[in-house]
Protein backbone atom coordinates (compact mmCIF):
# COMPACT_ATOMS: atom_id res chain seq x y z
CA UNK A 1 0.00 0.00 0.00
CA UNK A 2 1.11 3.23 -1.03
CA UNK A 3 0.26 6.35 0.45
CA UNK A 4 0.77 10.36 -0.04
CA UNK A 5 -0.26 13.16 0.76
CA UNK A 6 -2.58 14.96 -2.22
CA UNK A 7 -3.10 18.60 -3.24
CA UNK A 8 -6.63 19.01 -1.86
CA UNK A 9 -7.16 18.33 1.61
CA UNK A 10 -5.78 15.03 3.06
CA UNK A 11 -6.30 12.86 0.15
CA UNK A 12 -4.62 9.61 0.19
CA UNK A 13 -3.90 7.66 -2.74
CA UNK A 14 -4.05 3.97 -1.77
CA UNK A 15 -2.36 1.50 -4.29
CA UNK A 16 -4.62 -2.05 -3.99
CA UNK A 17 -3.25 -4.59 -5.49
CA UNK A 18 -6.10 -6.98 -6.30
CA UNK A 19 -4.60 -8.80 -9.39
CA UNK A 20 -2.71 -10.94 -6.91
CA UNK A 21 -5.86 -12.47 -5.22
CA UNK A 22 -7.39 -13.77 -9.03
CA UNK A 23 -8.95 -17.05 -9.53
CA UNK A 24 -5.48 -19.10 -10.13
CA UNK A 25 -4.23 -17.65 -6.69
CA UNK A 26 -7.16 -17.74 -5.15
CA UNK A 27 -8.21 -21.61 -5.67
CA UNK A 28 -4.90 -22.16 -3.91
CA UNK A 29 -5.88 -20.72 -0.92
CA UNK A 30 -8.37 -23.93 -0.44
CA UNK A 31 -12.21 -24.25 -0.01
CA UNK A 32 -14.72 -21.02 0.69
CA UNK A 33 -14.71 -19.22 3.89
CA UNK A 34 -17.43 -21.42 5.18
CA UNK A 35 -16.27 -23.94 5.01
CA UNK A 36 -12.94 -23.07 6.96
CA UNK A 37 -14.90 -21.19 9.63
CA UNK A 38 -18.12 -20.68 11.19
CA UNK A 39 -20.51 -17.83 11.56
CA UNK A 40 -22.84 -18.44 14.93
CA UNK A 41 -25.22 -16.97 17.48
CA UNK A 42 -25.82 -17.19 21.18
CA UNK A 43 -29.26 -18.86 22.20
CA UNK A 44 -30.78 -19.48 25.03
CA UNK A 45 -33.11 -22.93 24.59
CA UNK A 46 -31.24 -24.78 27.57
CA UNK A 47 -31.80 -22.75 30.18
CA UNK A 48 -34.91 -21.41 31.98
CA UNK A 49 -36.65 -25.51 31.02
CA UNK A 50 -40.07 -25.93 29.02
CA UNK A 51 -40.59 -22.26 28.71
CA UNK A 52 -38.46 -19.57 28.16
CA UNK A 53 -38.91 -16.08 30.31
CA UNK A 54 -36.36 -15.01 27.70
CA UNK A 55 -38.81 -15.43 24.45
CA UNK A 56 -36.90 -18.07 22.88
CA UNK A 57 -39.09 -20.51 21.03
CA UNK A 58 -37.32 -23.36 18.27
CA UNK A 59 -39.33 -22.75 15.58
CA UNK A 60 -39.15 -19.01 15.16
CA UNK A 61 -35.21 -19.11 16.48
CA UNK A 62 -34.56 -21.57 13.74
CA UNK A 63 -36.37 -18.97 11.03
CA UNK A 64 -34.20 -16.48 12.16
CA UNK A 65 -30.76 -18.12 12.07
CA UNK A 66 -31.94 -19.21 8.33
CA UNK A 67 -32.85 -16.03 7.73
CA UNK A 68 -29.71 -15.04 9.14
CA UNK A 69 -27.11 -17.52 6.63
CA UNK A 70 -25.39 -18.88 9.95
CA UNK A 71 -23.86 -21.95 9.81
CA UNK A 72 -23.75 -22.65 14.09
CA UNK A 73 -25.32 -21.68 16.75
CA UNK A 74 -24.20 -21.83 20.97
CA UNK A 75 -26.09 -22.96 23.72
CA UNK A 76 -25.84 -24.63 27.41
CA UNK A 77 -26.36 -28.22 27.63
CA UNK A 78 -27.20 -27.77 31.39
CA UNK A 79 -25.78 -30.81 33.84
CA UNK A 80 -28.93 -30.32 36.19
CA UNK A 81 -31.33 -30.18 33.25
CA UNK A 82 -30.24 -33.31 31.75
CA UNK A 83 -29.39 -35.44 34.61
CA UNK A 84 -32.90 -35.76 36.85
CA UNK A 85 -32.95 -37.65 40.27
CA UNK A 86 -32.05 -41.23 40.31
CA UNK A 87 -29.10 -40.71 37.23
CA UNK A 88 -31.60 -40.21 34.68
CA UNK A 89 -29.64 -39.45 31.96
CA UNK A 90 -30.95 -38.05 28.22
CA UNK A 91 -33.23 -35.31 27.07
CA UNK A 92 -36.22 -34.75 28.55
CA UNK A 93 -38.85 -31.69 28.55
CA UNK A 94 -36.61 -29.12 30.95
CA UNK A 95 -34.73 -29.33 27.18
CA UNK A 96 -36.95 -30.63 25.21
CA UNK A 97 -36.17 -26.44 23.42
CA UNK A 98 -32.45 -27.26 23.07
CA UNK A 99 -33.29 -30.48 21.51
CA UNK A 100 -35.72 -29.45 18.84
CA UNK A 101 -33.26 -26.53 18.12
CA UNK A 102 -30.52 -29.43 17.45
CA UNK A 103 -32.89 -32.18 15.59
CA UNK A 104 -34.07 -29.28 13.05
CA UNK A 105 -30.23 -29.44 11.64
CA UNK A 106 -30.41 -25.87 11.16
CA UNK A 107 -26.40 -25.12 11.93
CA UNK A 108 -23.73 -26.96 14.38
CA UNK A 109 -24.47 -26.60 18.01
CA UNK A 110 -21.78 -25.52 19.98
CA UNK A 111 -22.67 -27.06 23.50
CA UNK A 112 -21.81 -25.78 26.99
CA UNK A 113 -21.16 -28.45 29.15
CA UNK A 114 -21.28 -27.60 32.58
CA UNK A 115 -22.73 -25.18 35.73
CA UNK A 116 -22.58 -27.68 38.22
CA UNK A 117 -25.59 -29.63 39.59
CA UNK A 118 -28.06 -28.93 42.61
CA UNK A 119 -27.79 -32.72 43.64
CA UNK A 120 -23.67 -33.40 43.23
CA UNK A 121 -21.88 -32.51 46.39
CA UNK A 122 -19.02 -30.10 45.00
CA UNK A 123 -19.62 -29.84 41.49
CA UNK A 124 -20.00 -25.75 41.42
CA UNK A 125 -17.42 -26.25 40.28
CA UNK A 126 -16.15 -29.91 40.57
CA UNK A 127 -13.14 -29.92 42.90
CA UNK A 128 -13.34 -33.39 44.55
CA UNK A 129 -12.53 -36.81 42.37
CA UNK A 130 -16.43 -37.56 42.45
CA UNK A 131 -17.46 -34.77 41.75
CA UNK A 132 -15.11 -34.48 38.51
CA UNK A 133 -16.10 -38.75 37.73
CA UNK A 134 -20.06 -37.33 37.86
CA UNK A 135 -19.45 -34.61 35.37
CA UNK A 136 -17.91 -37.11 33.02
CA UNK A 137 -20.42 -39.53 33.31
CA UNK A 138 -22.71 -36.71 32.71
CA UNK A 139 -20.80 -35.29 29.75
CA UNK A 140 -20.18 -39.09 27.97
CA UNK A 141 -23.49 -39.42 28.08
CA UNK A 142 -24.71 -35.67 26.43
CA UNK A 143 -22.20 -36.84 23.97
CA UNK A 144 -23.92 -40.14 23.04
CA UNK A 145 -27.18 -38.00 22.74
CA UNK A 146 -26.23 -36.09 20.20
CA UNK A 147 -23.56 -38.37 18.55
CA UNK A 148 -25.27 -38.06 14.69
CA UNK A 149 -25.79 -34.04 15.31
CA UNK A 150 -21.89 -33.07 14.58
CA UNK A 151 -21.59 -30.86 17.49
CA UNK A 152 -18.65 -29.19 19.35
CA UNK A 153 -18.15 -29.26 22.86
CA UNK A 154 -17.10 -26.29 25.00
CA UNK A 155 -16.20 -27.01 28.89
CA UNK A 156 -18.24 -24.41 31.22
CA UNK A 157 -18.70 -20.97 30.17
CA UNK A 158 -16.36 -18.18 32.04
CA UNK A 159 -14.98 -19.87 34.66
CA UNK A 160 -12.60 -17.26 35.77
CA UNK A 161 -15.33 -14.78 35.50
CA UNK A 162 -16.99 -16.88 38.97
CA UNK A 163 -13.67 -17.26 40.37
CA UNK A 164 -13.86 -13.79 41.32
CA UNK A 165 -17.17 -14.84 43.59
CA UNK A 166 -15.81 -18.35 44.41
CA UNK A 167 -12.63 -19.04 45.42
CA UNK A 168 -13.15 -22.96 44.08
CA UNK A 169 -12.99 -21.65 40.64
CA UNK A 170 -9.35 -22.15 40.46
CA UNK A 171 -6.91 -22.62 37.49
CA UNK A 172 -6.30 -25.75 38.52
CA UNK A 173 -9.66 -27.26 39.07
CA UNK A 174 -10.37 -26.46 35.42
CA UNK A 175 -7.01 -27.74 34.12
CA UNK A 176 -8.37 -31.02 36.38
CA UNK A 177 -11.64 -31.16 34.80
CA UNK A 178 -10.44 -30.40 31.59
CA UNK A 179 -7.86 -33.50 31.91
CA UNK A 180 -11.01 -35.86 33.20
CA UNK A 181 -13.47 -34.76 30.78
CA UNK A 182 -11.26 -34.71 27.30
CA UNK A 183 -10.26 -38.27 26.87
CA UNK A 184 -14.36 -39.92 27.62
CA UNK A 185 -15.92 -37.54 25.17
CA UNK A 186 -13.30 -37.92 22.83
CA UNK A 187 -13.94 -41.71 22.85
CA UNK A 188 -17.57 -41.56 21.83
CA UNK A 189 -16.80 -38.68 19.62
CA UNK A 190 -13.54 -38.46 18.17
CA UNK A 191 -14.34 -36.37 15.85
CA UNK A 192 -16.62 -33.90 17.70
CA UNK A 193 -14.22 -30.86 18.90
CA UNK A 194 -13.42 -30.65 22.35
CA UNK A 195 -12.89 -26.89 23.07
CA UNK A 196 -11.94 -25.15 26.24
CA UNK A 197 -11.35 -22.14 27.93
CA UNK A 198 -14.40 -19.94 27.35
CA UNK A 199 -12.59 -17.23 29.01
CA UNK A 200 -14.51 -14.23 29.80
CA UNK A 201 -13.03 -10.71 30.45
CA UNK A 202 -9.18 -11.50 31.44
CA UNK A 203 -6.94 -7.95 32.11
CA UNK A 204 -3.58 -8.20 30.98
CA UNK A 205 -4.25 -12.32 30.39
CA UNK A 206 -3.18 -13.22 33.32
CA UNK A 207 -5.76 -16.16 33.62
CA UNK A 208 -5.12 -17.02 30.49
CA UNK A 209 -1.26 -17.08 31.17
CA UNK A 210 -1.51 -19.33 34.28
CA UNK A 211 -4.02 -21.95 32.79
CA UNK A 212 -1.62 -21.63 29.58
CA UNK A 213 1.44 -22.85 31.87
CA UNK A 214 -0.48 -25.29 33.47
CA UNK A 215 -0.70 -27.07 30.19
CA UNK A 216 -4.44 -27.27 29.35
CA UNK A 217 -4.10 -26.88 25.58
CA UNK A 218 -2.74 -30.98 26.07
CA UNK A 219 -6.22 -32.03 26.90
CA UNK A 220 -8.61 -30.33 24.12
CA UNK A 221 -8.97 -29.33 20.19
CA UNK A 222 -9.56 -25.82 20.45
CA UNK A 223 -9.27 -22.71 23.06
CA UNK A 224 -12.54 -20.35 23.39
CA UNK A 225 -12.23 -16.28 24.43
CA UNK A 226 -15.46 -13.85 24.89
CA UNK A 227 -14.63 -10.72 23.32
CA UNK A 228 -16.43 -7.19 25.05
CA UNK A 229 -15.49 -3.74 24.90
CA UNK A 230 -19.06 -1.63 25.55
CA UNK A 231 -17.99 -0.79 28.45
CA UNK A 232 -14.80 0.91 27.59
CA UNK A 233 -13.98 4.39 25.94
CA UNK A 234 -16.26 5.61 23.58
CA UNK A 235 -13.71 5.56 20.59
CA UNK A 236 -12.59 2.23 22.16
CA UNK A 237 -16.02 0.10 21.63
CA UNK A 238 -14.76 -0.87 18.28
CA UNK A 239 -14.56 -4.36 16.35
CA UNK A 240 -10.68 -2.64 15.80
CA UNK A 241 -10.35 -3.16 19.24
CA UNK A 242 -11.83 -6.59 19.68
CA UNK A 243 -9.37 -7.97 16.45
CA UNK A 244 -6.38 -6.52 17.69
CA UNK A 245 -7.10 -8.61 21.31
CA UNK A 246 -8.12 -11.63 19.84
CA UNK A 247 -4.64 -11.29 18.07
CA UNK A 248 -2.62 -10.75 20.72
CA UNK A 249 -4.16 -13.74 22.69
CA UNK A 250 -3.67 -15.85 19.65
CA UNK A 251 0.13 -14.89 19.79
CA UNK A 252 -0.35 -15.76 23.38
CA UNK A 253 -2.00 -19.42 22.85
CA UNK A 254 0.47 -20.35 19.52
CA UNK A 255 3.63 -19.41 22.02
CA UNK A 256 2.02 -21.62 24.45
CA UNK A 257 0.83 -24.40 21.95
CA UNK A 258 4.11 -24.24 20.22
CA UNK A 259 2.26 -24.72 16.60
CA UNK A 260 1.09 -21.67 14.63
CA UNK A 261 -2.74 -21.54 14.49
CA UNK A 262 -3.63 -23.20 17.20
CA UNK A 263 -7.68 -23.18 16.78
CA UNK A 264 -9.26 -20.20 18.50
CA UNK A 265 -13.40 -20.17 18.63
CA UNK A 266 -14.56 -16.32 19.34
CA UNK A 267 -17.92 -18.31 21.19
CA UNK A 268 -19.10 -14.86 22.24
CA UNK A 269 -18.90 -10.98 21.04
CA UNK A 270 -21.16 -8.83 20.32
CA UNK A 271 -22.83 -5.15 21.66
CA UNK A 272 -25.72 -4.25 23.89
CA UNK A 273 -27.78 -1.51 22.50
CA UNK A 274 -29.15 -0.47 25.64
CA UNK A 275 -30.14 3.08 26.19
CA UNK A 276 -28.25 3.33 29.73
CA UNK A 277 -24.58 3.20 30.53
CA UNK A 278 -22.45 1.00 28.02
CA UNK A 279 -24.98 0.86 25.63
CA UNK A 280 -24.39 1.35 21.98
CA UNK A 281 -26.92 2.96 19.16
CA UNK A 282 -28.02 0.04 16.84
CA UNK A 283 -26.48 1.01 13.85
CA UNK A 284 -23.06 1.21 15.73
CA UNK A 285 -23.33 -2.46 16.89
CA UNK A 286 -24.70 -3.36 13.23
CA UNK A 287 -21.21 -1.63 11.65
CA UNK A 288 -18.87 -3.55 13.99
CA UNK A 289 -20.56 -6.64 13.50
CA UNK A 290 -20.70 -6.37 9.76
CA UNK A 291 -16.72 -5.26 9.83
CA UNK A 292 -15.03 -8.24 12.51
CA UNK A 293 -17.26 -10.47 9.71
CA UNK A 294 -16.00 -9.20 6.90
CA UNK A 295 -12.23 -9.19 8.97
CA UNK A 296 -12.49 -13.02 9.18
CA UNK A 297 -11.63 -14.40 6.11
CA UNK A 298 -8.42 -12.87 6.54
CA UNK A 299 -7.82 -14.76 9.90
CA UNK A 300 -9.43 -18.40 9.01
CA UNK A 301 -6.38 -20.57 8.69
CA UNK A 302 -6.53 -20.14 12.98
CA UNK A 303 -9.96 -18.21 13.91
CA UNK A 304 -12.32 -21.18 13.62
CA UNK A 305 -15.61 -19.18 13.99
CA UNK A 306 -17.17 -16.57 15.93
CA UNK A 307 -20.44 -16.37 17.72
CA UNK A 308 -22.21 -13.12 18.12
CA UNK A 309 -23.94 -12.66 21.26
CA UNK A 310 -27.31 -13.51 21.51
CA UNK A 311 -29.68 -13.75 18.52
CA UNK A 312 -32.63 -11.77 20.05
CA UNK A 313 -33.09 -9.67 23.16
CA UNK A 314 -33.53 -11.25 26.35
CA UNK A 315 -35.98 -8.55 27.99
CA UNK A 316 -37.58 -5.67 27.17
CA UNK A 317 -36.00 -3.13 29.86
CA UNK A 318 -34.29 -0.59 27.75
CA UNK A 319 -32.05 0.12 29.79
CA UNK A 320 -30.45 -2.94 31.14
CA UNK A 321 -27.67 -4.42 29.22
CA UNK A 322 -28.33 -7.94 29.71
CA UNK A 323 -31.67 -7.19 27.95
CA UNK A 324 -30.21 -5.85 24.90
CA UNK A 325 -27.49 -7.67 23.53
CA UNK A 326 -30.20 -9.54 20.33
CA UNK A 327 -29.74 -9.17 16.77
CA UNK A 328 -33.28 -9.09 17.02
CA UNK A 329 -35.53 -7.22 19.67
CA UNK A 330 -37.03 -9.46 22.35
CA UNK A 331 -40.32 -9.28 19.85
CA UNK A 332 -38.77 -10.74 17.25
CA UNK A 333 -38.49 -7.30 15.18
CA UNK A 334 -35.17 -7.00 13.30
CA UNK A 335 -32.12 -4.61 14.40
CA UNK A 336 -30.15 -2.90 12.10
CA UNK A 337 -27.88 -5.84 12.59
CA UNK A 338 -29.84 -8.28 11.51
CA UNK A 339 -29.20 -7.28 7.58
CA UNK A 340 -25.61 -5.88 8.53
CA UNK A 341 -24.97 -9.64 9.52
CA UNK A 342 -27.05 -11.20 6.61
CA UNK A 343 -25.14 -9.42 4.23
CA UNK A 344 -21.72 -9.07 5.22
CA UNK A 345 -21.53 -13.20 5.51
CA UNK A 346 -23.32 -13.18 1.97
CA UNK A 347 -20.67 -10.80 0.69
CA UNK A 348 -17.47 -12.69 2.59
CA UNK A 349 -18.45 -16.26 2.80
CA UNK A 350 -17.26 -17.71 -0.92
CA UNK A 351 -14.09 -15.99 0.01
CA UNK A 352 -11.50 -18.54 -1.06
CA UNK A 353 -8.65 -16.15 0.07
CA UNK A 354 -8.57 -13.05 1.72
CA UNK A 355 -6.03 -10.09 2.95
CA UNK A 356 -6.14 -6.86 5.01
CA UNK A 357 -4.73 -3.96 4.38
CA UNK A 358 -4.93 -0.64 6.54
CA UNK A 359 -3.79 3.03 5.76
CA UNK A 360 -2.48 4.94 7.86
CA UNK A 361 -5.69 7.45 7.84
CA UNK A 362 -7.93 4.70 9.62
CA UNK A 363 -9.32 2.76 6.55
CA UNK A 364 -9.55 -0.59 6.45
CA UNK A 365 -9.32 -2.21 3.25
CA UNK A 366 -10.25 -5.92 2.86
CA UNK A 367 -8.96 -7.63 -0.01
CA UNK A 368 -10.75 -11.14 -1.49
CA UNK A 369 -10.81 -13.54 -4.12
CA UNK A 370 -14.11 -15.90 -4.41
CA UNK A 371 -15.78 -18.18 -6.59
CA UNK A 372 -17.19 -15.37 -8.36
CA UNK A 373 -14.33 -12.94 -9.13
CA UNK A 374 -12.45 -10.17 -6.69
CA UNK A 375 -14.16 -8.63 -3.76
CA UNK A 376 -13.18 -5.90 -1.56
CA UNK A 377 -14.43 -4.27 2.12
CA UNK A 378 -13.35 -0.64 2.61
CA UNK A 379 -14.32 1.34 5.95
CA UNK A 380 -13.26 3.76 8.55
CA UNK A 381 -12.32 2.67 11.72
CA UNK A 382 -13.55 6.07 13.41
CA UNK A 383 -17.24 5.97 13.37
CA UNK A 384 -16.41 10.46 13.47
CA UNK A 385 -14.72 9.79 10.15
CA UNK A 386 -15.52 9.67 6.59
CA UNK A 387 -13.93 9.07 3.61
CA UNK A 388 -14.45 8.82 -0.42
CA UNK A 389 -12.73 6.37 -2.44
CA UNK A 390 -12.81 6.19 -6.48
CA UNK A 391 -11.20 3.57 -8.78
CA UNK A 392 -8.34 4.89 -10.45
CA UNK A 393 -8.84 2.83 -13.70
CA UNK A 394 -12.62 2.42 -15.55
CA UNK A 395 -13.96 -0.52 -14.74
CA UNK A 396 -17.63 -0.93 -16.21
CA UNK A 397 -17.51 -4.14 -14.26
CA UNK A 398 -17.32 -3.54 -10.48
CA UNK A 399 -19.83 -2.25 -8.90
CA UNK A 400 -20.72 -1.14 -4.72
CA UNK A 401 -22.84 -1.37 -2.21
CA UNK A 402 -23.37 -1.94 1.49
CA UNK A 403 -24.77 -4.10 4.10
CA UNK A 404 -28.28 -3.14 4.38
CA UNK A 405 -28.38 -1.36 0.76
CA UNK A 406 -27.85 -4.05 -1.49
CA UNK A 407 -27.90 -1.95 -4.96
CA UNK A 408 -24.85 -2.96 -6.82
CA UNK A 409 -24.38 0.15 -8.68
CA UNK A 410 -21.80 1.16 -11.20
CA UNK A 411 -18.06 1.90 -8.97
CA UNK A 412 -16.69 4.22 -12.32
CA UNK A 413 -16.56 7.70 -12.70
CA UNK A 414 -17.22 8.86 -9.40
CA UNK A 415 -16.33 9.10 -5.66
CA UNK A 416 -17.97 6.57 -3.06
CA UNK A 417 -18.74 7.30 0.71
CA UNK A 418 -17.07 5.06 3.12
CA UNK A 419 -18.02 5.28 6.76
CA UNK A 420 -17.99 3.15 9.43
CA UNK A 421 -20.56 0.69 7.32
CA UNK A 422 -18.21 -0.68 5.14
CA UNK A 423 -18.14 -0.49 1.34
CA UNK A 424 -18.38 -3.22 -0.49
CA UNK A 425 -17.22 -4.14 -4.38
CA UNK A 426 -17.57 -6.70 -6.53
CA UNK A 427 -16.34 -7.54 -9.85
CA UNK A 428 -18.87 -9.36 -11.80
CA UNK A 429 -16.48 -10.08 -14.80
CA UNK A 430 -13.37 -12.10 -12.91
CA UNK A 431 -11.18 -9.11 -13.43
CA UNK A 432 -9.10 -7.25 -10.79
CA UNK A 433 -10.49 -4.25 -9.13
CA UNK A 434 -8.55 -1.20 -9.65
CA UNK A 435 -6.31 0.41 -7.49
CA UNK A 436 -7.98 3.33 -5.16
CA UNK A 437 -8.12 6.77 -4.72
CA UNK A 438 -8.92 7.99 -0.95
CA UNK A 439 -9.66 11.06 0.46
CA UNK A 440 -11.00 12.55 3.92
CA UNK A 441 -14.18 14.29 4.09
CA UNK A 442 -14.24 17.39 6.77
Amino acid sequence: MIARAGRFGRTLQVVVIMAGLGAAHAHAEGPPLEQRMMLGVGTHQGLGGAASKRGYIPATNIAQIRELGLTSFRDDFSWSDFELPGRQLGFNPLLGRLEAQIKSDVAKPVLILGSGHHLVPNSYPPTTDEARQRFVDYAVAAAQSVIDRKPIFELWNEWNIAARKNPDFTAENYVALAQATYPAVKRVLPDAPFVIGAIGDDPDWRWTKNLLQLGLLKYADGISVHLYNHCDRVRRRTASEVIDRLTAFRQLVDQASGHANFPIYLTETGWPTASGKCGIDEQTSADNIAQLILWSATASSWLKGIWLYELKDSGTNPSDLEDNFGLYHFDNSPKAAVCAVRDSWAFIRSSLGAEVAKSSDGVTIIKSASTTGPRAAVWSNDKTRRYEVRLREDSPKVTYDYPCNRSSTPASGGWMAVSSTPLLLTSADGSAIPDLDIRSVE
